[in-house]
């Protein structure tokens, strides 16, 4: 389930380093770039592979981060299949640049075997984080990505969280967001154009 676009249309408006850089990167790619870098807190997660991380990790290349959770019906599918295209699609000099990764919105089903397995069925390298809630809330806020936890974690249940992807540059540091839905077409362009112009 997809937080509404007006919810987070005043979560954007909310801060003005949400100003646009670039209004066609917007308009072709659903690509908003702050007007300045934002720093991220430093969190502790666990990674698919049961290992500790922290945001540190997100230092040493382009990274696109978003909140869903393995038994989302739609938007997390879809998003990961648009973002295998997109990256299948990129020359291979930006694309080895570039890491995507699932952060949990329900850490109560995915512990790390279950993100593991899930993404392993995408075959594109794809990471996935999970762990504490509070820790997984402070790095939402931080990435103006929100989601809503569960209240039961009992049964089939459902978790609202954003479309949008966070794009996090090699110094660690949030550089925008990619808005849904995702433009791939454009993204393909603007993304080479970020990464290249760096």
């Amino acid at each position: 389930m997809i937080i509404g676009a007006a919810a987070l249309a005043l979560l954007a408006c909310g801060s003005p380093s949400f100003a646009l850089d670039h209004n066609a990167l917007l308009d072709e790619a659903n690509l908003l770039l702050l007007s300045r870098e934002r720093p991220l807190p430093s969190v502790s997660l666990v990674d698919e592979q049961g290992e500790a991380v922290t945001t540190e990790a997100l230092r040493g290349r382009w990274h696109l981060l978003f909140f869903g959770f393995t038994a989302c019906p739609d938007v997390c599918p879809t998003t990961l299949s648009d973002m295998r295209q997109l990256l299948g699609q990129l020359p291979p000099d930006v694309r080895e640049q570039l890491q995507l990764v699932l952060v949990s919105a329900d850490p109560a089903r995915d512990t790390p075997e279950a993100l593991r397995s899930y993404l392993g069925h995408y075959r594109a390298g794809f990471k996935g984080w999970t762990g504490d809630l509070a820790q997984l809330q402070v790095l939402s806020k931080a990435l103006g990505l929100p989601f809503i936890p569960a209240h039961e974690t009992e049964g089939d249940y459902s978790v609202s969280h954003s479309g949008n992807l966070a794009v996090v540059d090699p110094q660690g540091r949030l550089r925008g967001h990619i808005r849904a839905p995702l433009k791939v077409d454009g993204l393909r362009e603007a993304l080479a154009q970020l990464i290249e112009g760096e």
